[in-house]
């Protein structure tokens, strides 16, 4: 069976307003509506770089107890969230899976490791 859902921890965490850290989440794969919507939006328009916001808004299924992901709580992120979230959504939508391809310095052996959160094994 395909998975369609990733967990992810946040490096730092996004802060809401009541001084919650909030670091564990869920992503989903992204569907065709997921790349090309956003792209009517005005402030993409106006702002290419706006484009991860909303298009993270959108496959962010859950993080921590937030009722809600929008494109605020995402502007909201610490810019180490927002970079390990778009190597994780390019991770699990354009890798077929998780996985990094890497190199080992020593030898020159490529292989594939499991991406994960900074700070887990």
């Amino acid at each position: 069976m395909l998975q369609t859902e990733f967990e992810f921890t946040l490096p730092r965490g996004y802060v809401d307003g009541e001084g919650n850290l909030h670091r564990e989440g869920v992503m989903r794969l992204s569907t065709a509506a997921d790349e090309i919507l956003p792209l009517k939006d005005p402030r993409v328009q106006a702002n290419q770089a706006y484009l991860i916001i909303i298009l993270l808004a959108r496959v962010i299924t859950r993080l921590g107890s937030l009722p809600q992901i929008n494109p605020k709580v995402i502007e909201g992120f610490y810019s180490a969230d927002l970079a390990y979230l778009q190597e994780f959504y390019n991770a699990i939508n354009f890798k077929g899976a998780a996985t990094k391809a890497v190199v080992c310095p020593k030898c020159q052996h490529s292989f594939e490791v499991e991406f994960s959160s900074p700070g887990e094994s």
